[in-house]
C-alpha cells in the first residue's frame, strides 16, 4: 500500500519530486505526468500531495470532500513503490501555499534529498504571482511540463523572478487532454468517465455515488 513517505533523518539521499493539487479527481493524465517526470529527471520518489484548499479556492469549490480526494489518490497509486501520498496539506489549516508545503515536507523527509516541484508550463507562467516564487525555489527545483498550445518566455519570467532558468527542468513531451474540471464536467452531464481514471478511482466514484453507473 503506498502511504505517506517517511525517511529517518540518516536515509541515504533521495531524488523526490513534488506533485500537488486538489485531485478533484485524481485521473490517468497525472499519473502518466508524475511517471515521465520521475523517468527523465531519475527520481527516486513521487509525493503526491491533495491540497485541503487551494489559494485559487478560497470557497473550497470542490467537488469532493479531502478523505475522497485523498482516498483517491491514495487508491489510485497503490502497488506502485515510486508513488506515494501526503497529508501534509491536508492537516494543516488552509490554503495551501506551495512555499509552505515544500517547508514542510523538507522537515518532515529530511533535508538531506533533493526536492523537484512538478508544474504545468501554465502555472509556471503564473508564478510571480504565487507567494514568495524565491523561497520556492530556494527548497526545490521546478519540473515543468509542457502543456498543449502553451508557449513560455523564460527571459520574460526570469526578469521578475532571478535564478529561474537554471532552477528550472523541463519535461518536453507531454501533451495530455485531460483535466480534472472536464471530468467533473461530464460527470454532472452524466457522461462516461470510466477510462479517464485508474480502475481503483472509477470504483471509488461509483462508491461515492457520483459517477454515471455503466
Amino acid at each position: 500500500m503506498s502511504t505517506e513517505m517517511t525517511l529517518s533523518a540518516d536515509s541515504e539521499p533521495k531524488r523526490i519530486g513534488v506533485l500537488g493539487g486538489t485531485f478533484d479527481p485524481i485521473h490517468i493524465g497525472h499519473l502518466i505526468i508524475a511517471d515521465e517526470v520521475r523517468h527523465q529527471l531519475a527520481l527516486d520518489r513521487v509525493v503526491f500531495v491533495p491540497a485541503r484548499v487551494s489559494p485559487l479556492k478560497q470557497d473550497d469549490g470542490t467537488r469532493f470532500v479531502q478523505e475522497q480526494r485523498f482516498e483517491m489518490v491514495r487508491r489510485a497509486i497503490e502497488g506502485n513503490p515510486a508513488f506515494a501520498v501526503s497529508r501534509v496539506d491536508l492537516d494543516r489549516e488552509p490554503p495551501s501555499y506551495t512555499v509552505d508545503t515544500l517547508r514542510l515536507l523538507r522537515q518532515k523527509l529530511g533535508d538531506q534529498h533533493s526536492y523537484w516541484f512538478i508544474m504545468g508550463a501554465d502555472s509556471l507562467a503564473l508564478l510571480s504571482h504565487w507567494r514568495n516564487p524565491k523561497g520556492l525555489l530556494q527548497m526545490a527545483r521546478l519540473a515543468v511540463v509542457s502543456r498543449p498550445e502553451h508557449e513560455l518566455d523564460l527571459g520574460s519570467l526570469e526578469e521578475r523572478i532571478p535564478g529561474l532558468g537554471s532552477a528550472t527542468d523541463m519535461i518536453p513531451g507531454l501533451q495530455i487532454g485531460i483535466s480534472s474540471s472536464e471530468i467533473r464536467d461530464r460527470i454532472n452531464q452524466g457522461l462516461p468517465v470510466r477510462y479517464q481514471v485508474p480502475k481503483a478511482v472509477w470504483e471509488c466514484l461509483s462508491a461515492y455515488a457520483l459517477a454515471p453507473q455503466e
